[in-house]
């Protein structure tokens, strides 16, 4: 087993829990899935969530929308953003 602080804590959402920041990852080993350590935002709560239930919030700088398991339900101040393909002139 490792437990790996992360530093800066990535903005995540935990289905079912809501945003917040994940702080830690925890490592079982082989047929195991990782465990995100998360404080959620809205109830200060600590959850420790396993790889399938945590999803990347919407960064509108970096591109990425809100990922479609959260779609429609708020996960921070960012707005989504369609990056689309530039077209040949």
């Amino acid at each position: 087993m490792s437990f790996q602080q992360l530093d800066p804590p990535l903005p995540v959402h935990v289905l079912d829990k809501g945003a917040g920041y994940a702080f830690a990852v925890i490592d079982y080993g082989q047929e195991h899935n990782l465990i995100w350590v998360t404080a959620i935002n809205d109830t200060g709560e600590i959850w420790c969530a396993p790889n399938p239930r945590v999803r990347m919030q919407a960064n509108w700088t970096m591109g990425r929308a809100k990922p479609p398991a959260v779609a429609g339900k708020p996960l921070d101040d960012c707005a989504p953003v369609v990056v689309e393909a530039a077209k040949p002139n």
